[in-house]
């Protein structure tokens, strides 16, 4: 449901006295993981359980979502590729006018807020507008992936450097990344939302040195049912992806690290 279509979200809280000044409610930046709902903070999962009005993401999962009170009022800001339900600065400006009303808001978003979730844009648009807010921290994608598909993001003899990238790219690709930063050797990058550019991104690091036999791996709705991790190097991995028609959400992790997934993924399918 549109906010447009529900104008009360936007009267100031009960009990205001009529004309008074109406502090503004304080706001919640949420980090909700990967997907998994155990894999919640405590703290988050109590946050949501009293929750009254909750503005959420598209990655955010309906078991998630389950734990706010059927009584609270949810308004859907998601954000798909090339379909945005809101733009990131309406967004903003309906959390700070939602505050403004004097009522509580949590800010849901899938992972963590601070982790190309956009929360430091959030943040810094609550801060201008002198509304209190605080973030609760969320497990980020690339820990859940990494986690569920066996797959250690930092490893003594494989990686001593772990890099976080975004996979949407602008512009003119040959710049729009540090590739020689992310080609360096003895490090783990992870990229996300790299679907649509894996091929750009694959061959990107290959031309500024990364050796094509680099081990590679997709991981596709990680810590979710229907989870799949498709290994191979940066030559192949684009082919296998296409081959297998993977799907976004998905993490793109590269380097030695992904080496060790066939050992790790068969000693949890043992202990499981």
């Amino acid at each position: 449901m549109s906010f447009m279509d529900n104008p009360q979200w936007l009267e100031p809280a009960r009990g205001a006295a009529a004309g008074a000044p109406v502090p503004p409610g304080r706001v919640t930046l949420l980090g909700a993981g990967p997907g998994d709902p155990d894999l919640l903070t405590v703290k988050a999962a109590r946050v949501l359980r009293e929750a009254s009005l909750v503005l959420y993401d598209h990655l955010v999962g309906e078991q998630v979502l389950d734990l706010v009170p059927a009584s609270a009022e949810c308004i859907y800001v998601g954000k798909e590729s090339s379909r945005h339900t809101l733009p990131q600065e309406a967004i903003i400006d309906l959390m700070c006018r939602l505050a403004r009303s004097g009522r509580p808001l949590v800010r849901l978003k899938g992972g963590d807020c601070y982790v190309f979730g956009r929360g430091g844009e959030e943040a810094l648009g609550l801060a201008q507008a002198g509304i209190p807010f605080e973030v609760v921290p969320g497990i980020t994608a690339a820990q859940g992936a990494g986690a569920c598909a066996g797959i250690p993001l930092t490893h003594r003899d494989h990686a001593g450097t772990l890099v976080l990238a975004t996979g949407h790219l602008r512009g003119d690709n040959d710049t729009a990344l540090d590739w020689p930063l992310l080609a360096r050797a003895r490090q783990t990058v992870v990229f996300y939302m790299g679907v649509a550019t894996l091929p750009t991104i694959c061959a990107q690091l290959m031309a500024h040195g990364m050796p094509a036999d680099t081990p590679a791996a997709i991981v596709e709705r990680a810590t979710l049912p229907g989870q799949r991790c498709l290994t191979g190097t940066l030559a192949s991995l684009p082919g296998v992806a296409a081959t297998e028609a993977v799907q976004a959400p998905a993490l793109v992790i590269v380097g030695g690290v992904v080496a060790l997934q066939p050992a790790l993924a068969r000693g949890m399918a043992c202990a499981g």
